[in-house]
């Protein structure tokens, strides 16, 4: 699967941003979607993941309660809608499917990723 991601942007703190995910293939239901991001000297970390079936969905801590996750299986598209963004959301965002049932929340369980989209929020 391919996977297209699209709605970063500069935000101030406080802000929103949605971003998405179009996959490609007819099996997208199939696929468990995560989202991970990268900050400047950081490693790549999980945000959020939701799995196959809209079954179950998991955040990191760290976002919990401000972004949501979401899928529409027959647009084949996945979104994490960002709310009261601070400046320690700025990274690179990445958008990842896992053939697994779980929500993962390790990279190195899945596939596939897409291009990273900068998302800058500024104090």
């Amino acid at each position: 699967v391919q996977l297209q991601v699209s709605g970063g942007g500069l935000v101030q703190a406080g802000g929103s941003l949605r971003l998405s995910c179009a996959a490609s293939g007819r099996t997208f239901s199939r696929y468990t979607m995560g989202w991970f991001r990268q900050a400047p000297g950081k490693e790549r970390e999980f945000v959020a993941a939701n799995s196959w079936r809209d079954i179950a969905t998991v955040y990191a801590d760290s976002v919990k309660g401000r972004f949501t996750i979401s899928r529409d299986n027959p647009k084949n598209t996945a979104s994490l809608q960002m709310n009261s963004l601070r400046p320690e959301d700025t990274a690179v965002y990445y958008c990842a499917a896992r053939t697994g049932a779980a929500a993962s929340i390790y990279r190195s369980n899945y596939n596939y990723w897409g291009q990273g989209t900068q998302v800058t929020v500024s104090s």
